[in-house]
């Protein structure tokens, strides 16, 4: 009994610190209704510095960090962000930590937002390489990492996960569209609901993601290349 309450005691503070996200600092706040959280360009002009997010603690739940990081961030009315690393004694810009970060926040007019379009992004969640094909031409993902590709306006891309009981799912990318995004993610199990009482097996699936959190992704992962 004594064990399983030390583990019991670990994993709540494990969950804790994985989810310890901090409005560390506020310059200014901004009333707005803009819903959308788009990662700031270095050369945005009119950005607004707000204040500042800090993310303390390692989580595999990247979609809730997001989440709140996107409720202090609208708090205070930002809608753009962009990381900042923490500095080294000399200065120097520290490599990025996953367990520990800081999140700049903005508000940006609209219009003065850039159109990114022309792109497709593929992330990758899972713990171990995920291989995929894209029109029949393999590539390897990495470990919280991202593939960005060009894409040409009314070409069919085909992605597919390459195993059996994976995803295959087909786009075709208008003129001035947005980028486009997706994630993989591997081998799920998970009980059937039909009644015959077995499991449902997927070897990977490939689920579109919603803009905001995309970028996210984006400013927290590595860009694999081609």
């Amino acid at each position: 009994m004594k064990n399983i309450a030390i583990i019991f005691s670990i994993l709540c503070i494990q969950l804790w610190s994985a989810q310890n996200v901090y409005l560390t600092k506020v310059e200014k706040t901004n009333d707005n209704t803009d819903k959308f959280f788009y990662r700031k360009e270095d050369a945005t002009e009119d950005a607004v510095y707000l204040g500042e997010v800090e993310v303390q603690g390692f989580s595999k739940d990247d979609a809730l960090i997001f989440s709140l990081v996107y409720k202090k961030a609208k708090e205070i009315g930002a809608n753009t962000f962009q990381l900042r690393p923490f500095e080294n004694v000399d200065g120097t810009p520290q490599a990025f930590n996953a367990a520990n970060y800081k999140v700049a926040l903005y508000y940006t007019p609209k219009e003065k937002l850039t159109a990114r379009h022309g792109e497709m992004y593929i992330f990758a969640s899972s713990e171990k390489d995920q291989k995929i094909s894209i029109n029949r031409k393999d590539y390897t993902i990495s470990p919280r990492s991202f593939l960005k590709l060009k894409v040409i306006p009314g070409e069919v891309y085909t992605i597919s996960t390459k195993k059996l009981l994976g995803s295959t799912v087909k786009i075709q990318p208008k003129a001035n569209e947005d980028n486009v995004y997706f994630q993989i993610s591997s081998l799920k199990v998970k009980s059937d609901n039909s009644g015959s009482g077995g499991l449902n097996l997927k070897s990977g699936d490939i689920i579109g993601l919603e803009k905001s959190y995309a970028e996210f992704l984006s400013a927290i992962y590595q860009e694999s290349k081609p």
